[in-house]
């Protein structure tokens, strides 16, 4: 397997596909860099060079108990970029890789990086507070850590089936094998790393990391996002960017760079083009 040691000791597992101009793929809790199979595929055969690395403690990644914060997450991303000397890169982030995304850009700078696009993002704050009212209640992340501490293997399962690819909508045609790639990407990742994420994923506030970002910023959400309501999520992204443009789907859910690849890979291209 390809890997990089990161400064305190963690394999970060990468996948390095192609050549020309390098997009970067952040995906989302709890997964791996499996879930950008769709994507990954399309742009190398549209001349790019792809690259996704599996979050520390998810997929192939090392298991460690520590660093399962959004700090962590960016130098791990950095140590990637820097490893393979990218240079222009597009970042792409889908719901938590979103907020490694925005949080790398502020926290490292934009040296290497032309654009990014942020997928059904966690930024700017998922959490409610009194300065973010539409946010979610802080117990319904508790609830998270709760069903995943008592049975993962079908809070994993629940959620695949359910409100991650709005299979729970009236008339939603489900994919079986959509649901079990979900589920076995969850279950490769390591639990801690996962009950962890849940805190920083959730009560990260990225308002003043995405005033920072000067690069353009394509922002991608659905107003059907059931995991990440659009109401405190992508619009405000948008207006706290300084180059941000926001691009809104009606009926799409959470998991849309899988269901509805087609249409977020052509629309992630012309933007990229553009």
């Amino acid at each position: 397997m390809t890997t990089i040691k990161t400064r305190d000791g963690v394999e970060i597992y990468y996948k390095d596909w192609g050549s020309g101009q390098p997009i970067v793929f952040s995906h989302g809790w709890p997964l791996s860099s499996d879930d950008w199979d769709a994507q990954m595929l399309f742009f190398l055969n549209h001349g790019y060079r792809v690259i996704a690395h599996d979050r520390r403690g998810h997929g192939r990644s090392s298991q460690t108990g520590e660093g399962h914060d959004m700090d962590h997450y960016a130098d791990d991303l950095a140590a990637v970029t820097a490893h393979l000397d990218l240079k222009k890169a597009i970042h792409v982030g889908h719901s938590t890789g979103g907020g490694e995304v925005v949080h790398y850009l502020a926290r490292h700078g934009e040296s290497r990086v032309a654009k990014a696009a942020i997928l059904c993002a966690v930024p700017p704050l998922m959490v409610r507070t009194p300065a973010n009212p539409n946010g979610l209640p802080k117990e319904v992340f508790d609830g998270f850590q709760i069903q995943l501490a008592a049975n993962r293997s079908q809070f994993y399962r629940d959620v695949a089936s359910g409100p991650f690819y709005g299979y729970n909508r009236p008339g939603a045609k489900s994919s079986e094998a959509v649901i079990q790639n979900w589920w076995r990407q969850g279950m490769t990742g390591g639990a801690k790393a996962h009950y962890d994420g849940i805190v920083a994923f959730s009560q990260t506030d990225f308002t003043e990391d995405l005033k920072r970002i000067a690069v353009p910023v394509l922002v991608m959400h659905s107003e059907d996002d059931q995991i990440v309501p659009y109401v405190a999520a992508g619009p405000l992204s948008a207006k706290l960017l300084k180059k941000g443009t926001l691009k809104t789907y009606k009926g799409f859910p959470h998991g849309m760079p899988t269901t509805e690849a087609a249409t977020i890979n052509t629309d992630l291209l012309a933007f990229i083009k553009g």
